[in-house]
């Protein structure tokens, strides 16, 4: 197509790794497929001068978790004025931090769950908030960390406090919304399809339903009314330009209908990387919408800029 020289940033050094490694190659093979000039690069802390020695024409962030989505990789390619996908510093910085993001969102009127945010060590024996709510840390993607409290719960979870508790010191605690997980994803100015996720044999939509082939059910486009479907997909851009997203972005939401068709809707966060691995979500939904899987990729390199 273009022979333009594309440097797909992938691995790295996040818990994210194995996923950030199938996003990473499947967007290589298929842009090696659509006449693009693909480097494969594992990122490692010398990124910086791979980067400067490689000089591409474009880079491709594959790269998931903190340091290849929360504005560190961002800013090294803003300083070798290399082009990229996705956001920005400022809006990755913002997305990553769920606690800032859900400040903005409340702030453009989306809907957002009641949380609060604390050291893991003040959780202690007291419940901080009144059951069933979900403790999730405030920086990490691919469900890493969430424990769901139910409502005959007697303590809160132990493992947040514990030694094996790998996530960081700070976790958000938010009301848990019964009802079913809506997710849109938006690609430049729109906001493409609104897909549910069914988790096959899990309690929620955790990492095995993410990225083990069968762990969940994807519904395209979602069986819900026209009108939740259209906000579905009015909060979503919303989120994404109040956040200051660029590229493609994906939000997800929880939609709580066991007692009205109108229910209650409530944002949970934006997605600045999401994944692009076979089983991934923003493919599926952008294929439906009429563009395969070659074309996405396509537009988000044509896409990609600096200043972001």
């Amino acid at each position: 197509m273009t022979g333009k020289h594309v440097a797909v940033l992938m691995g790295g050094f996040s818990s994210e790794r194995p996923v950030s490694l199938s996003s990473g190659n499947a967007c290589s093979d298929t842009l090696e497929k659509v006449g693009y000039r693909v480097t494969r690069v594992d990122v490692g802390r010398d990124v910086a001068r791979v980067l400067a020695d490689l000089a591409p024409d474009a880079a491709f962030n594959a790269l998931h978790g903190p340091f290849g989505e929360d504005g560190t990789i961002q800013g090294i390619l803003e300083y070798l004025q290399i082009p990229y996908t996705h956001s920005g510093v400022m809006a990755s910085a913002l997305a990553m931090n769920k606690e800032q993001a859900k400040r903005i969102a409340k702030s453009v009127g989306i809907p957002v769950a009641e949380s609060k945010v604390l050291d893991r060590h003040a959780i202690g024996s007291k419940h901080p908030m009144k059951p069933p709510y979900v403790v999730k840390p405030v920086s990490e993607g691919s469900s890493f960390g969430v424990v769901i409290v139910q409502e005959d719960q007697s303590h809160p979870p132990q493992v947040v406090g514990s030694s094996e508790w790998r996530y960081g010191d700070v976790v958000m605690v938010e009301r848990y919304i019964h009802g079913r997980e809506l997710t849109c994803a938006v690609m430049g100015d729109v906001a493409l399809g609104v897909c549910e996720i069914v988790p096959v044999g899990h309690s929620f939509y955790d990492y095995d339903s993410k990225y083990v082939k069968g762990g969940s059910k994807h519904e395209i486009p979602a069986k819900i009314s026209p009108n939740i479907y259209q906000k579905i997909q009015t909060l979503a851009l919303k989120a994404h330009q109040a956040i200051g997203c660029r590229g493609v972005s994906r939000s997800d939401f929880r939609y709580d209908d066991r007692y009205s068709e109108n229910g209650e809707l409530v944002w949970l966060e934006v997605n600045t990387q999401p994944g692009m691995t076979p089983t991934s979500l923003v493919p599926e939904i952008a294929q439906h919408a009429g563009h395969d899987f070659g074309e996405l990729l396509s537009w988000m390199v044509e896409d990609a800029s600096c200043l972001r």
